[in-house]
């Protein structure tokens, strides 16, 4: 006989006992209910589902858009797989989408904007999309509406901020205008900035020939005066040093009293004004005409400046626009014979310069009978010109230049700024005549033969009397906007020059080489300090 016992509590029945009653006396069977669902079950259970169906549901989503995007009808789109990637479906959408973009590509920018509505962000390009239910066919011809619309932006403001750029470098700092007017003053109320320069003991060293003469044409003080700073501190012998200053008539007050009331040590330096020379009838003649002929170019270039669309400007037009390429001291170095005629041999420097090793070399250099050495060849290779080519200064689609010069067309142009000149070798050429010569040639022909400036024509007369130097004793080019050398090879440079818009005074020039300018600048100059000049 067997007896069932339950045992129940106040969460429910916990356990039956079935006992026999013809067993023994120990002999009874336990039997357990059913475990219930706990909240420590149904807990990973939650967790699990709350993963997943996020998954499941972002999955589905994405197939119902992508599949509505890509099915024509309702039968195309029957066999949507869930849980799998659409191969089929992704491959006709990335065709269509092809088809789309190519399509648009072969329409004009013209064309695809008449067609659709330029619009200004991607924002109004999804809301322009999503808004019609257009297909993708539209979006691709809305978005290249779009992209063309923000590259001509692009484009337009480039071009004006390149406008702007050049402009700037049209300008002179008001610092600079400040020292020139307190160096001006300083002359004519201190006795010690009107001492003669050089002093009385060192006018025969003018003209002693086995001394370095240095020649520097500026009207720029601070200019000249870091390029004479950076020669002394780089020679080994300063005290072989003599240089020429000649500047215009209304900068030789401030230019005596600058170097007259701050002396450089060991050197000599002379600087002398226009005005003081005594011209004869046909320098004189000479130098109006290249003066006028300059004009004439630089007014068509103006003229045709004001005509046209800025942004169809180009940056050559505005580097002939520059102030330098009507400076009389520019053209005076066709006449530096006549300026230097007790001298055989002169180192020409520009005034945008700073030398970083001893000249010595370079003044040693033969010339091999030329009478100019200048850099032709560049350090960066064979095919590359360290400046520009003939082609870039002389109009080759003129008769007179293609005909006389068609050889020279893809040829490196030598470069101007850092020159050493055989005198007498130049005396017993026909340069200077030659130069002359063409600019008349150039005058009836309508001005239209060469770039403004005072290189085109002295290629011209120059042929063949040009001795190539190394490529590293003058690396021009760094005045613009994006310098090609590199910092090694900038500093390795024995004189690196400042050619191009970007000068080292003016705010628009690279900081990085604008600090190889100014540490030459003594900041300790009360006139300095006064007119705030400062990197």
């Amino acid at each position: 006989m067997q007896n069932m016992k339950f045992y129940i509590s106040g969460s429910g029945i916990r356990q039956v006992t079935i006992s026999n009653s013809g067993a023994g006396k120990g002999s009874r069977e336990t039997v357990a209910p059913a475990r219930r669902l706990t909240s420590r079950t149904l807990l990973p259970v939650v967790l699990v589902l709350g993963i997943g169906l996020p998954f499941l549901f972002v999955r589905i989503a994405f197939l119902v858009l992508e599949s509505a995007s890509t099915c024509s009808s309702s039968t195309d789109c029957t066999g949507w797989r869930i849980f799998s990637w659409n191969e089929d479906d992704d491959a006709r959408l990335r065709d269509e989408l092809t088809r789309a973009l190519l399509e648009a590509k072969g329409k004009s920018t013209n064309n695809v904007q008449r067609m659709e509505r330029s619009l200004e962000s991607f924002d109004e390009l999804v809301k322009e999309v999503t808004s019609h239910k257009q297909d993708i066919k539209a979006f691709a011809f809305k978005t290249k509406a779009m992209l063309s619309t923000m590259e001509q932006k692009v484009h337009s403001a480039r071009q004006r901020e390149s406008i702007y750029w050049h402009l700037a470098s049209h300008g002179v700092p008001k610092s600079f205008h400040c020292l020139c007017l307190k160096l001006a003053e300083e002359y004519a109320v201190n006795a010690a900035a009107r001492s003669p320069l050089p002093p009385p003991q060192y006018v025969s060293l003018l003209s002693e020939l086995s001394l370095q003469h240095l020649v520097l044409l500026t009207d720029n003080v601070l200019a000249a005066s870091v390029a004479i700073s950076s020669t002394i501190k780089s020679s080994t012998d300063p005290d072989k040093l003599v240089f020429h200053i000649v500047t215009d008539k209304k900068t030789y007050t401030p230019m005596h009293a600058w170097f007259a009331v701050n002396p450089v040590e060991s050197a000599v330096v002379e600087v002398k004004g226009l005005h003081q020379y005594d011209w004869s009838q046909e320098v004189n003649t000479g130098v109006k005409d290249m003066i006028d002929i300059n004009q004439i170019i630089w007014r068509r270039y103006y003229n045709n400046l004001k005509e046209e669309d800025l942004e169809k400007t180009s940056e050559r037009s505005l580097d002939a626009l520059s102030p330098s390429n009507l400076s009389v001291l520019n053209y005076l170095r066709i006449y530096i014979p006549e300026l230097f005629p007790d001298l055989n041999k002169v180192v020409f420097l520009d005034d945008d310069v700073v030398v970083q090793h001893d000249l010595s070399a370079l003044w040693g250099l033969d010339l091999n009978g030329k009478v100019v050495g200048a850099v032709v060849n560049s350090w960066c290779g064979e095919d590359c010109c360290p400046g520009r080519k003939y082609n870039d200064y002389l109009n080759y689609s003129h008769p007179i230049i293609s005909t006389n010069f068609a050889s020279e067309s893809d040829r490196c142009a030598w470069l101007y700024g850092v020159n050493i000149f055989d005198l007498e070798a130049w005396r017993r050429s026909n340069i200077t005549r030659i130069y002359q010569q063409w600019l008349r040639t150039g005058t009836k022909s309508g001005s239209a033969l060469w770039e403004p400036g005072v290189l085109p024509p002295a290629l011209i007369a120059f042929k063949d009397h040009v001795h190539p130097i190394d490529p590293l004793w003058h690396l021009s080019g760094l005045g613009h906007r994006f310098p090609r050398a590199h910092k090694d090879v900038i500093e390795s440079a024995a004189v690196i020059h400042f050619s191009g818009p970007a000068k080292p005074w003016l705010e628009i020039g690279s900081p990085e080489i604008q600090g190889m300018w100014y540490k030459h600048i003594n900041y300790s100059n009360h006139l300095i300090r006064k007119c705030r000049i400062m990197r």
